[in-house]
């Protein structure tokens, strides 16, 4: 009987241990899993912060480019552009050969959102970039329907031509822009530095 007691205590205690083992592994495996996952999620995000904070700094040497008041005698010559004016001209050319960074741009705008949890910057961008096209769009519409000499008319076109070309004071787009850039620099640097 106290074979028979001692034998079944070990089968009790070698099931227990098993059981004790199995569990161990199990709990390794899915604390493993845990922080191979944070791990793998922060390397993204990570990656995600760098390529945005790029993408942000070729958008913001692109509208330069764009809002540039020197123009090249190859500029401003593409026949769908023939009858603008000829800032407007050259605006258009110069976004088309550049929208390739702002269609990466927004791309990328609602995983940085899902990820960093604002999408702020993108929205600010897109509001620069839609008052630049209806200041583009202003200049068409003087130079079909009036005339140069209504005084109106004239500080009409020089508010948009502001936001077509870039000026050495008080200039619009280039404050906005560099207030974008600074914000996108806080919420990336820090993450692609490690320190959130």
């Amino acid at each position: 009987m106290i074979i028979e007691l001692a034998k079944l205590f070990f089968e009790v205690l070698n099931t227990f241990l098993v059981f004790v083992s199995t569990l161990t592994v199990i709990v390794t495996a899915i604390l493993g899993y845990n922080a191979w996952k944070k791990e793998f999620s922060g390397k993204r995000k990570i990656e995600l912060a760098e390529e945005v904070l790029a993408l942000f700094y070729e958008a913001r040497n692109a509208i330069r480019t764009i809002r540039g008041r020197v123009s090249y005698s190859n500029e401003g010559s593409t026949e769908s552009h023939l009858n603008e004016p000829p800032a407007v001209q050259v605006f258009y050319e110069r976004y088309e050969k550049r929208q390739e960074v702002f269609n990466k741009l927004s791309s990328k705008r609602y995983q940085f959102k899902a990820r960093m949890g604002t999408e702020k910057p993108f929205e600010e961008l897109k509001k620069i970039m839609d008052d630049m096209w209806i200041a583009a769009r202003t200049l068409i519409r003087i130079s079909e329907y009036y005339g140069n000499n209504d005084e109106k008319v004239r500080d009409e076109k020089r508010k948009s031509e502001l936001f077509i070309l870039s000026s050495s004071t008080d200039d619009p787009i280039t404050t906005r822009m560099d207030k974008v850039i600074s914000d996108i620099e806080e919420i990336c640097r820090p993450i692609i530095l490690g320190k959130k």
